[in-house]
């Protein structure tokens, strides 16, 4: 679970009393701050980080390291408070991957831009029972940092211009995905349309050979498209890719919301699913919109909803059933098992909201 701390040093006094009340109000994990006196009027539900001498108001000490026989000491003695390392040079950078490595908490900042130091600091790290803050100069920092080396550090150390920037951070850190409860749909039928309009999603990320998008013409209902990491004939395999559907066509995105398949552009977010239904955030690279023949697919889930997709006729278009099995589309009939999501909620705008809305 990835955890933040405040750094109340730099806060301009006129913002302290709500930053403070914004980090106990949003659950922040810990406020870090140089006065003791502070630290104690905060509730034992906020972790109190202590830059300075000890002091029985805190319930983390942290020590600044700058030297690597200061840091064997601290190792060999057992040292359960925090140590601080700026990341300056190849020197600092080893004794960040040590601390990181062997003690229970460390904080690293680096001089430089650059996320390469903290790549190896995190890859150092990996197999450590210990936990690494990095300091962050802002949220979009932040939200590049939790996602290097597709791991992050386990905390975030920020010092907010104000109270809005602490809700902010929190809610970055509630951004995960969650998983979902896939179904097994029923083919009824299989309907040749004709000529429309389809849209391929090229995502900026290389999919499983079990993971797709979900796709569907109703907001009730959505089958998982399976990337083209399966070998193809007269092609090679383009794992970042889903041939995905008509351009009329709902596809699942992170925090419950959809969006048409002919809304999605580069930099836009799709949720990549498994067929265990476990999701995790992917960026479009672009979005490609070409004039096919299509091939609507009609199913029903085992509580008899309705569930609609069109796609491109062609044998190599793919889904996935249970097993996991690819099916090309062609060859589907009457019978044949796919995996799919049942919402249960209608949509407007893309925002799960319930009201009647009947779609056929």
């Amino acid at each position: 679970m990835k955890f933040a701390w405040i750094d109340l040093r730099t806060v301009p006094q006129p913002q302290l009393e709500a930053v403070v009340a914004a980090a106990v109000h949003a659950r922040i994990a810990g406020v870090v701050s140089d006065d003791p006196a502070l630290l104690a009027t905060l509730p034992p539900t906020v972790q109190k980080v202590l830059l300075g001498p000890e002091s029985g108001t805190a319930d983390l000490v942290t020590t600044t390291v700058d030297d690597a026989d200061q840091l064997d000491r601290l190792i060999a003695a057992g040292h359960t408070g925090v140590v601080f390392v700026r990341v300056s040079d190849d020197r600092t950078l080893q004794l960040a991957c040590t601390a990181a490595a062997r003690l229970p908490w460390t904080i690293v900042s680096f001089t430089d831009p650059t996320k390469i130091p903290l790549e190896i600091v995190i890859a150092a790290a990996d197999r450590s029972d210990g936990k690494l803050v990095c300091v962050v100069g802002d949220i979009e920092e932040a939200t590049i940092v939790l996602d290097v080396l597709e791991h992050g550090s386990d905390g975030l150390l920020l010092a907010p211009r104000d109270a809005n920037e602490v809700f902010q951070l929190a809610r970055l850190l509630e951004a995960g995905t969650n998983d979902l409860q896939l179904s097994t749909l029923t083919v009824e039928r299989i309907d040749h349309v004709g000529l429309g309009d389809r849209v391929c999603v090229d995502t900026c990320s290389h999919f499983e050979q079990d993971e797709g998008i979900l796709v569907g013409s109703y907001s009730s209902g959505f089958i998982l498209c399976v990337s083209e990491t399966h070998p193809l004939p007269y092609m090679p395999t383009r794992p970042f890719r889903v041939n995905a559907g008509a351009l009329h066509s709902y596809v699942l995105g992170p925090d419950n919301r959809t969006n048409y398949l002919s809304e999605l552009h580069s930099g836009s977010t799709v949720l990549a699913v498994n067929t265990e239904g476990r999701t995790r955030r992917v960026v479009v690279g672009r979005a490609k919109l070409e004039s096919r023949p299509l091939l609507q697919i009609t199913a029903h889930s085992q509580d008899g909803v309705e569930v609609s997709l069109t796609v491109q006729d062609d044998w190599h278009v793919r889904v996935l059933g249970p097993g996991p099995k690819v099916r090309n589309v062609t060859e589907l009939a009457q019978g044949d098992e796919l995996l799919g999501y049942i919402a249960t909620d209608k949509r407007h705008v893309g925002i799960p909201i319930g009201e009647f809305c009947k779609e056929s």
